[in-house]
């Protein structure tokens, strides 16, 4: 296993089930308001779950959200 997904993996088991609910519902293209409707929580809710993930995983925005959601294998 590279260091990279190494890295991605242990990164994603420190995420909460509701970060990681968030982050598969980003990658798959779903905006807040729709990931709001579908948790049944406030879209700024999902925003700070967003902000939180980005900080966590070390990205700069949701281009890079997508990106560890699928190395990591939580999206295809």
């Amino acid at each position: 296993m590279n260091s990279y997904s190494y890295s991605t993996s242990n990164s994603l088991q420190n995420l909460s089930t509701r970060e990681r609910e968030v982050l598969i519902l980003i990658a798959e293209e779903f905006t807040s308001a729709e990931i709001a409707g579908l948790l049944h929580i406030s879209a700024h809710t999902v925003k700070t779950h967003r902000r939180n993930l980005i900080e966590k995983l070390h990205v700069r925005g949701l281009a890079g959200l997508v990106r560890i959601a699928c190395r990591g294998g939580l999206v295809y």
